[in-house]
């Protein structure tokens, strides 16, 4: 896995557990489980993750259309699309 893949997806995890409603140490997450299905994720809580998580990462949000938003149901999702335009190491 790419050393970019793998930061983005530790910040995911770390982002994500913070905004969970109950805690979840973040390397207990299941990248492929739905987020709003398998951990009660609320709209509000997936835009405040996502906004946190491209601040981490230094990736734009505005890369993103709502359409592309509304896709990202998994951590897996949310963390492929972020290393599209991940400038990590360029």
């Amino acid at each position: 896995m790419p050393a970019d893949l793998v930061s983005i997806e530790t910040a995911a995890r770390e982002q994500f557990s913070a905004v969970l409603p109950h805690e979840i140490a973040p390397t207990a997450l299941d990248l492929d489980a739905d987020m709003a299905g398998s951990y009660a994720l609320t709209s509000l809580n997936k835009v405040l993750f996502l906004t946190e998580l491209c601040e981490a990462t230094g990736v734009d949000l505005g890369h993103f259309t709502e359409d592309d938003l509304e896709r990202m149901h998994t951590l897996r999702h949310v963390t492929e699309a972020l290393a599209r335009h991940s400038t990590e190491g360029t």
